[in-house]
């Protein structure tokens, strides 16, 4: 006697809410999802040539090629979410090297069961990030796991830019003398992620400053402000990026911690939950270092724009012998403000 046997269809069953991982195998439904949600968002003369490479005319200058992934958790929090944290921040990335960004390439890694509702939402923001900062999403991927095998959304994104200038803007160019200056008030995204990954309710809700950093920094350039180092405030914040271009240059840095500006709502988060502002992770700030003759003109170009309002010189350049960060602390006594020993406010980027 023949064992009874079912014949099943291979075709997914439907589910139109959320990601299945037909979504990732090459077939209709991937073409639908890439079609209704990145199509439909991302279009322009490059991406609708749907081939495996953007193809285009690089301009007259040097190249600036960077990469990024992003796994922010919560996707969503006050002031953006994941999709406008991975354009921004690449977008940052070229800005730090004094590049005008060009194009970017955005990966998708979807995790079985994620709702299409969020992913339309991130992809969105993503679309309304990239038209604010003036370029395009050009190429592209996009791939299913497992249910239980990602975190709902991974974003890898790579930008291109141009230099179009002659500096070298990198720790190797700082000079003693140089005037270390923040773009704006630190600690705002960290703990806007944490609030919300933790349920956390302050008096005031505390908005991420996620933005984009190309545009203040082109207006430096344009102004003829010759910018030694950049660097953007992301994980470990301002104490990280001063140690890292200290080892990267030799340099003894002196900073103020009166002169660095703090937010009251930020400091007092901070002081609750234990954490020191200065270590917590930036979205929208930066760091330069430029001449001391040109300080006063650098702030006074930066404060025109709204994400620069509170913007800050914060210390100078002692020697290029000593690879070391000293704080000056509101007391007046000095320690070494160390670079993090360990993780102080994971998934934040």
């Amino acid at each position: 006697m023949k064992e009874d046997f079912m014949l099943s269809c291979p075709l997914p069953k439907s589910d139109a809410e959320r990601v299945q991982l037909a979504h990732g195998g090459g077939g209709r439904l991937m073409q639908n999802l890439i079609e209704s949600v990145f199509v439909r968002q991302f279009e322009n003369p490059h991406l609708i040539q749907r081939h495996d490479s953007a193809v285009f005319e690089a301009p007259p200058g040097r190249l600036a090629l960077t990469t990024d992934s992003y796994v922010v958790k919560p996707l969503f929090f006050p002031g953006g979410d994941i999709g406008s944290l991975a354009v921004n921040g690449t977008i940052n990335d070229l800005a730090m090297a004094g590049a005008r960004p060009l194009h970017l390439s955005a990966a998708f890694i979807l995790e079985e069961g994620f709702l299409l509702s969020d992913l339309h939402q991130v992809v969105e923001s993503m679309h309304r990030a990239a038209q604010a900062a003036r370029v395009t999403i050009v190429t592209g991927d996009t791939k299913v796991v497992d249910k239980g095998k990602g975190d709902g959304l991974f974003i890898n994104t790579t930008g291109v830019g141009v230099l179009e200038h002659g500096l070298t803007i990198a720790p190797s160019s700082v000079q003693v003398g140089d005037a270390i200056l923040v773009s704006g008030d630190l600690g705002r995204h960290g703990i806007a992620v944490m609030a919300a990954r933790e349920g956390l309710d302050f008096e005031t809700t505390i908005q991420s400053d996620c933005a984009p950093l190309a545009e203040p920094i082109s207006a430096l350039l344009n102004a003829g402000i010759e910018i030694h180092c950049l660097r953007d405030l992301t994980r470990g914040g301002l104490a990280s990026a001063l140690n890292e271009i200290a080892s990267a240059s030799l340099a003894k840095i002196y900073v103020e911690e009166c002169q660095i500006p703090v937010e009251e709502e930020v400091q007092a988060a901070c002081e609750i939950l234990g954490f020191d502002p200065l270590y917590v992770a930036n979205e929208g700030r930066f760091v330069a270092f430029v001449p001391e003759r040109l300080k006063e003109k650098t702030l006074s170009l930066l404060r025109e724009f709204p994400i620069c309002r509170n913007a800050s010189s914060i210390g100078y350049v002692a020697d290029l012998k000593g690879s070391v960060v000293l704080l000056k602390n509101r007391i007046g006594t000095e320690r070494i403000m160390d670079m993090l020993s360990g993780e102080q406010l994971p998934r934040i980027c």
